[in-house]
Parts: structure tokens; C-alpha cells; sequence
């Protein structure tokens, strides 16, 4: 367990006293307007199945995640590739077509590594510019940024979307990790406490992985705390006061229920509990029919709704199986065809990813009907929802940009057609 004095002083400047002094004026009006936007999943943090081509030309199944990317190939080669990239993958056109889109936020994953990188680490920095480009953007386009910590050193949850794909995430293990991931949100929240205009909102982790051990949730909840005194109160003592950035905490894999009565009201204010909720990971969640997969979209609000905090649907996809290369893993099979380790063949993939080219009417009536489910859960249960993701190389279903282009995602996200589907 990592304590920290900061605890106490976020207790004691978040008290009930505190607020009446300064009142807080956050940089959308949240829970009045729904939260409507997209992730901008693959650019700043790369994920195989994202963009596969990346690493498949660079001809080594070792590359696997962001730091086998550093490891394994000449830096300047993987530099020069991730230039490219971060020039090319999402631009201000991306913000200008996402505005069109009628929404409303963006949520920017970024790793620590663009900030801190020691001990021999591999990977490759040059993200801050166009993080920094990325609100200006967001700024010219009226849309709100949420700054989104994606990985921590040691990784939180063995993913490789965290950075690094391991069987045993260490980022709870050692004080070093947690007080590098700290010096990390310390930087952000002062580089952004008076833009909350544009940047409302600082998730300073993005999930950390509470099945994994009691001890992960320990720490994470610890860190929670650390975490809400380095983003509300960035500034010096001598002028001690709280930003009005709001703080979006993940539920670690936790239920509603788990986290009712945390940081409670008012000696904490401006917090969100951000959800993920995907059905696609694990072997009965593909194996559920179209219909099921609805039941289930609509049966969640119960749970959202039950909540004692602030909540935002955070990710989540039209998406309903794991066919998407890479899904799970460079070089790692899916469940549904029965090419993932330990699995059976549901069905074939063909025609359910890919390009939107193959895919039939009916599976794209399907993709609207449940998309607009869980639009229709998500807003009526909390605050909104932030969509996984805005674009793929070869991954329709899931993303926000082929929806819209395609049909099963509408061109104003209030205008549905299937008002009734959650009964």
C-alpha cells in the first residue's frame, strides 16, 4: 500500500467548507446535457488491432505492443514509422468530421511513456505535440477533450493497449510506478487547470485491472485518492484552490455496487466513474444471439442507474464478437471461429469484420439496433457515453467514422429509429 499525505489534504481542501468558497464551474454542464463522443483509440497509444499494418511490416511476431515496438527494431525505423503515424492517423480533419457527427467530446488515450521514459525503457517519445495539437483542434471544433492516461509504468492491466502486453502487470507492485504515474498526472493537470474549457476532464488511469488481485484494487483506490488531489488542486499552496477539472476514474472491472459511497459527496467534487462494457470477451458472451446481445444492452441500465456517483459509459462498441484481427492479441485467434487458444468454433467471421463492403443489410440493421440500445441504456442511466473507437484499418464494426458513412450509426446521434428496442 503506497500512503500519501495528499490524502489528507484532499480531505481537508475538498471538505464541505471548501466548495462554498469556490464554487467549482466545470467546463461542460454534465448531467444537465449528455455526454455524446468518441475515443481516438490507435494514434497516440498504439493497439495492433487497430492498425495491423503497422506491425505487420515490421516482418517480427515478437513486436506485439507499444514497447516491443521500441525493442525490437532500430529506433530510428520505429520512429520514423510512429511520425508517420501520429501525422497521418488523425488529423483536424478527424475533429472537424467528428464535430459534423453531432458530438460532443473526444477521449485522447495517451501513455506516461510521452512523458517519462527511464530505467532502459524502449519506447519511442514524440506524442506531447500532438496531444497539444489534438486540443487546439478539439478547441477550433467545439468539441471537449478528455485526456486519458492509457498506461502506466509496469502496466495496470497486462493489456497491450496499456503499452505493454504481460501475464503479470507490476504497476501495483512497486511505489516507484505508482509515484512515476503520479509525477505524470502532476504534469498534466498543470499543463491543463485553465483550460477546462476545452479539456474538462482527466482520467488518470484507464483500467486498472481489479480481477486480477485484491491488492491491484488496494492500490488503485489509493491512487484514486492521490490522483484527485494532483488533478483539483494543481496549484500553489499559496494560492490553494481547486481547478474545476473534472476527475473520470475507472470502476477497475468492479461493479456499480463496489464503488457506491467512494469519495463520497461533498467532500469530493467533480468525480465520474467511468464504465466499459463490452460483450465480447469471453466465450458465452459470443456465443449469445443478436437478440441476447440487445437484452443484455438494455437489462444494464438497472445497474448504471443504481449508482451513487457521477457515471459515463466510457467505452463500448456496436461490435458483438471478437472476429477483429488482433482483438485479442497480435497473432492471437478470436473465440467466435474458434482459433483462439482453448475455444470452439461458433461460427465463421466472414462477412461480421472486415470491411463494410462485406458486411449484409441485416447485419448492419443488427449493428444499428444495438448501437441504439445501448445509446438509448447509457443516456437514460448516467451521464452519456464516449464510443470505442473512431476509426480502424480493417475493423468496421467497430468504429464511429464507418457507422456513420455506412448507415448503422445515424448522422445525428438523437435521431433513432428504434425509440422502443429496450421495451
Amino acid at each position: 500500500m503506497f500512503f500519501s499525505t495528499q490524502l489528507t489534504t484532499a480531505i481537508l481542501l475538498g471538505s464541505s467548507l471548501f466548495p462554498s468558497i469556490y464554487a467549482l464551474t466545470y467546463g461542460f454542464p454534465y448531467g444537465s446535457q449528455k455526454v455524446r463522443g468518441v475515443n481516438l483509440g490507435g494514434w497516440l497509444v498504439l493497439e495492433p488491432w487497430i492498425t495491423p499494418s503497422i506491425f505487420d511490416n515490421t516482418n517480427d511476431s515478437r513486436i506485439i505492443d507499444e514497447y516491443t515496438f521500441g525493442q525490437y527494431q532500430d529506433h530510428s525505423k520505429a520512429l520514423v514509422t510512429l511520425q508517420h503515424h501520429w501525422n497521418t492517423w488523425i488529423t483536424e480533419s478527424d475533429f472537424a468530421a467528428i464535430a459534423a457527427a453531432g458530438l460532443n467530446h473526444v477521449r485522447l488515450p495517451v501513455g506516461y511513456w510521452a512523458f517519462d521514459v527511464s530505467g532502459g525503457e524502449p519506447y519511442v517519445q514524440g506524442q506531447v505535440p500532438y496531444l497539444l495539437k489534438a486540443v487546439s483542434w478539439a478547441q477550433n471544433h467545439g468539441l471537449k477533450l478528455i485526456l486519458d492516461l492509457h498506461g502506466a509504468p509496469g502496466s495496470q492491466n497486462g493489456f497491450d493497449n496499456s503499452g505493454r502486453k504481460t501475464e503479470t502487470p507490476t504497476w501495483h507492485k512497486k511505489a516507484l510506478n505508482v509515484e512515476r504515474t503520479n509525477a505524470v498526472i502532476k504534469t498534466l493537470a498543470l499543463m491543463f487547470k485553465d483550460s477546462t474549457g476545452t479539456v474538462p476532464i482527466i482520467a488518470p488511469l484507464n483500467e486498472p485491472a481489479g480481477f486480477y488481485s485484491e491488492d491491484v484494487l488496494e492500490v488503485t483506490k489509493q491512487y484514486w485518492n492521490e490522483s484527485y488531489t494532483n488533478i483539483r488542486y494543481p496549484y500553489p499552496a499559496s494560492k490553494a484552490k481547486p481547478s474545476n477539472t473534472v476527475v473520470m476514474i475507472h470502476d477497475a472491472f468492479q461493479s456499480t455496487s463496489y464503488w457506491n459511497g467512494f469519495m463520497p459527496s461533498p467532500q469530493y467534487q467533480g468525480i465520474i466513474l467511468d464504465r466499459h462494457i463490452y460483450q465480447m470477451f469471453s466465450i458465452a458472451e459470443n456465443e449469445r444471439t443478436n437478440f441476447e446481445h440487445i437484452q443484455v444492452a438494455c437489462n444494464k441500465a438497472s445497474d448504471l442507474s443504481s449508482s451513487t456517483m457521477w457515471e459515463v459509459v466510457g467505452e463500448w462498441t456496436p461490435a458483438a464478437n471478437d472476429c477483429a484481427k488482433y482483438l485479442n492479441g497480435r497473432g492471437v485467434g478470436s473465440r467466435y471461429d474458434g482459433s483462439y487458444p482453448g475455444s470452439s468454433r461458433i461460427g465463421s467471421c466472414s462477412g461480421l469484420t472486415g470491411k463494410a463492403s462485406t458486411f449484409s443489410q441485416g447485419y448492419k440493421t443488427f449493428l444499428r439496433q444495438y448501437w441504439e440500445a445501448q445509446v438509448i441504456t447509457y443516456e437514460s442511466s448516467t451521464l452519456g457515453w464516449i464510443q470505442w473507437t473512431w476509426k480502424a484499418e480493417d475493423a468496421d464494426e467497430w468504429t464511429y467514422q464507418a457507422g456513420v458513412a455506412n448507415g448503422w450509426i445515424p448522422k445525428d446521434p438523437s435521431s433513432l429509429q428504434y425509440r422502443n428496442i429496450c421495451g
